[in-house]
């Protein structure tokens, strides 16, 4: 007998545009290391110097998605090519107090935040006097408080321009569905006058239809990083922590909280491995890197699964809840129109039986059909037909 289809559990609708071509931004106040993570994060080399507004305009880059099973697929069928997953970064100059009323750089920066689907949101928990804090003392709580004030506001503008078209259209003629973008709009601005931000509220699937096209900050993912200096980050202690904790558990719930050393970072990055190892060891320490991408990845809900050969072993990047179709259609659009079925096996099935023909022997190797929810890790050869007319597509059956 087949194996038993698990039950899919369903996704929780989530504001925020569909794709997976999306990216996280690096978020804060002035000189809190934001340039200093993205030369960490990236091979690319922004400028990081100790005064406010060094970055002006947004740089992006691929960061590269560290994944065992991917390096173990790597080793197994010796492809000659290798594509992991990627994150998109971008970072992004610091705003002030007052940005939302344009102080600062504030509105080009605000609207380099919309541009980004998460935020990795830097706070400064560090002193060093050669490094000046735009507010005077540092106080990542305060800074805190400021960046979700900020941001707020700008939501409630925005929210603002619409409410009131709405409203005077409804005035001169009744329509249901303006009634209803309305009455959303009204609750979406309750919830933020409270201080609460988008993120955090209750949203059914269609509520979620209407807001995810509108340009809302605090509707954003955030994972909250905290730059420590090297001392308290290798005594894995910090006077800030605990208030960070306490202020992400009370205001912002589905966010996550990670401490990181800049300097302790870049020290490391430019050490060989056996060096690397051998300090690490000796300090009883490691790099957060790592960490903080999947934490980024998987706040955009980004899964990814792979295709193997000896041609090419490739991630492919996905959200969660994508369908069967929708990740094939990640490769090229005729396998999502002319989707047959995907073959597939679980890498954890794969890495125990070792091979293909060991999963369809030991009946891991399912067929699953248009309805199938992708899940990470998947390993996919998808079948599909072709477009007519076009002989090499007809040929083609996996990638």
């Amino acid at each position: 007998m087949p194996p038993k289809k698990q039950e899919q559990k369903e996704e929780k609708p989530v504001i925020g545009r569909p794709g997976n071509t999306v990216r996280m931004g690096l978020v804060g106040m002035p000189n809190v290391g934001k340039s200093s993570l993205f030369n960490l994060l990236s091979l690319l080399q922004v400028p990081a110097e100790p005064y406010a507004f060094c970055t002006i305009d947004p740089t992006e880059t691929r960061v590269e998605v560290p994944d065992e099973r991917f390096d173990n697929l790597c080793k197994v069928f010796q492809p000659a090519s290798k594509v992991p997953a990627f994150l998109r970064v971008t970072d992004i100059a610091g705003l002030v107090k007052g940005a939302a009323e344009g102080k600062g750089l504030g509105n080009a920066f605000l609207a380099h935040i919309n541009a980004v689907d998460g935020i990795f949101h830097v706070l400064r928990g560090f002193a060093d006097p050669s490094v000046e804090h735009v507010e005077g003392e540092v106080d990542p709580v305060r800074d805190l408080d400021i960046i979700h004030s900020e941001l707020r506001l700008k939501d409630i503008a925005q929210l603002k321009t619409i409410e009131e078209p709405l409203a005077r259209a409804i005035r001169t003629k009744k329509d249901k569905v303006k009634e209803y973008e309305l009455e959303v709009v009204k609750k979406v601005l309750e919830l933020l006058e409270k201080g609460i931000d988008v993120r955090e509220g209750e949203w059914n699937a269609k509520e979620v239809e209407f807001l995810s096209p509108l340009p809302l900050l605090t509707a954003k993912p955030i994972v909250y990083l905290v730059n420590i200096d090297e001392k308290d980050y290798l005594a894995a202690k910090n006077k800030w922590l605990a208030k960070i904790h306490k202020w992400v558990t009370e205001k912002s719930p589905s966010s996550v909280v990670i401490p990181f050393c800049a300097t302790f970072e870049t020290k490391i990055k430019g050490m060989e491995l056996d060096e690397k190892k051998k300090y690490l060891e000796e300090c009883k320490s490691k790099s957060m890197m790592t960490k903080i991408i999947w934490a980024g990845y998987s706040s955009l809900r980004l899964i990814h699964y792979f295709t193997c050969g000896e041609d090419e072993v490739k991630c492919w990047t996905v959200r969660k809840g994508t369908t069967a179709p929708g990740a094939a259609g990640v490769i090229h659009t005729d396998f999502e129109k002319g989707f047959i079925c995907a073959e597939t096996m679980a890498y954890a099935d794969f890495k125990e039986l070792g091979s293909e023909a060991a999963c369809k022997a030991g009946g891991k190797y399912r067929k699953e059909g248009k309805a199938y929810v992708v899940q990470d890790g998947d390993i996919f050869n998808f079948k599909f037909n072709a477009p007519k007319g076009d002989s090499k597509k007809a040929k083609e059956k996996e990638k």
